[in-house]
């Protein structure tokens, strides 16, 4: 049972979300999975909650 947690930032419409959840779930059943097998967390961050290289995202 593979779980692939996601972490992006906001901002995705639950039509996204559904797309990349399918997308996701398709490679795996293309590697033998079965689709009721492959769970999926997705977690949106805020920019204010991410840094990179020193800074956060949202400055």
């Amino acid at each position: 049972m593979p779980v692939v947690i996601v972490e992006m930032w906001e901002g995705r419409t639950l039509e996204q979300k559904k797309q990349l959840a399918k997308d996701i779930t398709e490679a795996f059943v293309k590697s033998g999975t079965p689709a009721q097998a492959v769970h999926i967390i997705l977690k949106d961050n805020l920019k204010c909650n991410w840094a990179q290289g020193g800074k956060l995202a949202s400055e």
